[in-house]
């Protein structure tokens, strides 16, 4: 059985990466596509109250059952739009780990501080600032098979963009060429 295709998509809080993805599962027609987002990992979790220390190290099993769901799914041969903010270089450095680099597509979604302090604003479902606080973070490892700005482009558009690309993936990948750098090469830090 062939492994499923994975378009990652990864970008701050409130960049479009959702809508993105919803717009993807309605136009692509050459497979069954599956969302899976960070954000709905995160939801299924207890609501009840934990300390910092506790919340931290449930959030990191999180991510990783995750990246690992994301793993296992894709190797039973389904396609997969991943919705992810690798705002801690250990969560790139995990799914570098886990997915086949040549299944993914990486795609950077950006989109400028103002509007995403407007949207934070306009959501309500935010801490105020988050985006800004992972800003700088979540493209420190400056590497991604294709790049999409959602303050220029609609999720429409954008997912549009990336269909077209989608058979057209480089080789090698964006995850085959930071796999090389991070796992194999020097062990630099994603961010670094």
């Amino acid at each position: 059985m062939a492994s499923g295709r994975i378009i990652f998509l990864n970008g701050t809080s409130s960049s479009g990466k959702s809508s993105i993805a919803r717009e993807l599962l309605d136009i692509l027609d050459d497979g069954v596509y599956f969302h899976l987002a960070v954000d709905g990992f995160n939801a299924m979790r207890t609501k009840r109250e934990l300390g910092a220390a506790d919340l931290d190290a449930a959030l990191r099993r999180t991510r990783m059952g995750f990246h690992r769901s994301i793993a296992a799914m894709a190797e039973a041969g389904n396609d997969i739009v991943v919705d992810h903010v690798l705002s801690e270089p250990w969560r790139l450095l995990d799914c570098l780990t886990v997915l086949r680099p040549d299944d993914v597509l990486f795609v950077g979604v950006h989109c400028p501080l103002d509007e995403l302090g407007r949207r934070e604003l306009s959501r309500g479902d935010r801490p105020s600032g988050l985006a800004a606080h992972q800003y700088d973070l979540v493209h420190g490892h400056g590497d991604y098979d294709l790049e999409c700005d959602t303050s220029a482009a609609s999720p429409r558009e954008c997912a549009q963009r990336i269909k077209e690309f989608l058979p057209h993936r480089p080789s090698p990948t964006a995850f085959t060429r930071l796999r090389r750098r991070y796992l194999t090469g020097s062990q630099e830090s994603p961010t670094a």
